[in-house]
């Protein structure tokens, strides 16, 4: 048997619901049982935006990577 994965939503959609997460864990209106599900989703929606977030920062160090002389081009204005 496969286990299951559970389905990652964007960044943006991410962030959203650990927002309204954290509001209702913050409200003090769940019980245990529910606030351990809630803290477990977050700590998931969390590690997912931090691995999308690193990923990005490679994404943009590679772009920008001053090593690479292809990469970056001087500045010369029109006027």
């Amino acid at each position: 048997m496969t286990p299951k994965k559970t389905d990652l939503p964007d960044f943006e959609s991410a962030l959203s619901e650990l927002e309204k997460l954290v509001q209702k864990l913050e409200s003090g209106d769940l019980s245990l049982d529910a606030s351990l599900q809630e803290f477990k989703r977050g700590v998931e929606l969390t590690r997912h935006c931090q691995s999308v977030l690193d990923k990005a920062q490679l994404t943009v160090e590679q772009l920008t990577d001053n090593d690479d002389e292809s990469s970056v081009e001087p500045f010369e204005p029109d006027a």
